[in-house]
């Protein structure tokens, strides 16, 4: 069974990856040991997105009477909110399989292992094993959830993102352990759902990769809604014994204990590396990462690796662009490398955050004069009608060639604005063009030119 290329696994990199080289002309086949669109269709963006957005409409109903309406009883139910969030991934997971179909890519069900010679063997369900060789095999088999030493998971009280998503009935208490992404998506979606929710940061700040201004909002707004927020602090160990968990937690003020139906661990994630054939094909790995070039080929012709596997931001969007990259390089194509220092980030909490480029913090450790402007939605229009007034947009200028280093935004459905920033910081567009641009009003997005506004002194509405 021969290939030109083949893909070992059918996430946002994989499937992305398999289409564009189908479109090229490659004959392409893709290896996957269980759902098409891999972890970020079937347990990771799309579901929790999905788990959010019954958060959000519970948290409205309950607000009903704010927006001049009445409702005589609100109430909710979480197996049927599990429910919605799993057929929306299984709708999703559906779309790939026709993508795959429309596409002519041969999906090739199992568990894929490299071998040398540019060939590898696929184990299917029945542990039958069939060999398979391509000019061009590029791995993409993505990342699960982290463990530490201190917080083991048993999938049933010490559980990861996987079976937040399934537990089968809403726990009354919860510790979150990581504030990243991962964690404060799933501590807004089980306090709004109602549960007892307390997150545990190792770092001062939660989200912590954030600008310092958008952190310190965040972690207002999170306390404002009912979530116990302990930075500074970690998990040291757990209790499992008894009905529920009790957690030791090392804070600045001395070790505290906790009590809980269920902890969850997203303390980040680990690449899936292990027993694909890496030794033994000679690929070099450091620090749970393939290393690979510009253009993602390994160190051994032939072999090339995307998404969470190597190094860089572990993102669905960036694992496409990466596939894109790899694919048109090997077809010859004119292609440039990925600029990462423009990468969008996205956390789909309430409120939403959406970051591009430097933080304020990094931008003065390059030493560049800086112009920031910062405006609230609590001056825009919309926002007020909305009923969204929490959060800001701010910008970042270096003051001596209008270069934009940096955009965040915290508030409602600011992951939506964020591409401005990112389209306009590739056009390498200066401060007063933005400023000069006109944006519609009222919308959210003119945050974005009246907080260029404020940077070069011109602000309108503050």
């Amino acid at each position: 069974m021969k290939y030109d290329i083949i893909i070992l696994g059918s996430g946002p990199g994989g499937y992305v990856t398999a289409i564009r080289a189908s479109q090229l002309g490659f004959k392409v086949a893709i290896v996957e040991k269980e759902n098409l669109g891999g972890i970020c269709l079937n347990w990771g963006c799309i579901p929790t997105k999905a788990l959010l957005k019954s958060a959000q409409v519970y948290d409205y109903l309950k607000h009903v009477d704010e927006y001049g309406l009445k409702a005589k009883s609100i109430d909710k139910d979480f197996g049927a909110v599990i429910k919605r969030s799993r057929n929306v991934a299984d709708g999703m997971s559906k779309g790939v399989q026709f993508l795959m179909k429309k596409n002519k890519i041969d999906v090739i069900d199992g568990f894929g292992k490299l071998k040398t010679g540019k060939k590898l063997d696929v184990t299917d369900a029945e542990g039958k094993v069939t060999e398979y060789s391509a000019d061009h095999i590029i791995i993409a088999t993505g990342a699960r959830s982290r463990e530490l030493p201190s917080l083991p998971q048993d999938g049933k009280k010490v559980i990861g993102y996987r079976e937040a998503m399934t537990l089968p009935s809403q726990p009354k208490k919860m510790i979150v352990v990581g504030s990243g992404a991962i964690g404060v998506e799933f501590a807004h979606f089980y306090n709004a759902m109602g549960t007892e929710v307390t997150i545990v940061e190792f770092l001062p700040n939660l989200v912590p990769l954030e600008d310092i201004d958008v952190s310190k909002q965040f972690e207002r707004s999170f306390k404002k809604s009912g979530i116990k927020v302990m930075t500074s602090s970690s998990v040291e160990s757990v209790d499992t014994s008894g009905t529920g968990v009790k957690a030791v937690v090392k804070t600045k003020k001395g070790e505290e204990i906790l009590e809980a139906d269920i902890v969850l661990s997203a303390v980040g994630i680990k690449s899936n590396i292990e027993n694909i054939g890496l030794e033994e094909v000679g690929i070099v790995t450091d620090r749970d990462k393939i290393i690979v070039n510009d253009f993602y080929q390994t160190n051994i012709p032939g072999y090339y690796a995307i998404g969470d596997v190597v190094p860089g931001p572990a993102l669905a969007h960036v694992a496409s662009a990466e596939g894109i990259t790899c694919v048109e390089k090997i077809a010859g194509l004119h292609t440039e490398a990925i600029d990462y220092g423009n990468i969008p980030g996205c956390t789909y909490a309430t409120p939403e955050i959406a970051s591009v480029g430097l933080t304020e913090a990094q931008a003065l450790e390059k030493g560049y004069e800086l112009k920031i402007g910062k405006f609230p939605f609590s001056a825009s229009g919309k926002a007020k009608a909305a009923g969204t007034p929490d959060g800001f947009v701010k910008v970042i200028f270096d003051a001596k060639y209008g270069e934009w280093l940096g955009c965040h935004m915290i508030g409602a459905g600011v992951t939506d604005m964020i591409a401005e920033a990112v389209l306009g910081r590739k056009l390498e567009t200066t401060g007063h063009e933005v400023l000069k641009t006109i944006h519609p009003h009222p919308t959210m997005s003119e945050a974005v030119m009246e907080a260029v506004a404020d940077a070069y002194g011109e602000v309108i509405h503050l």
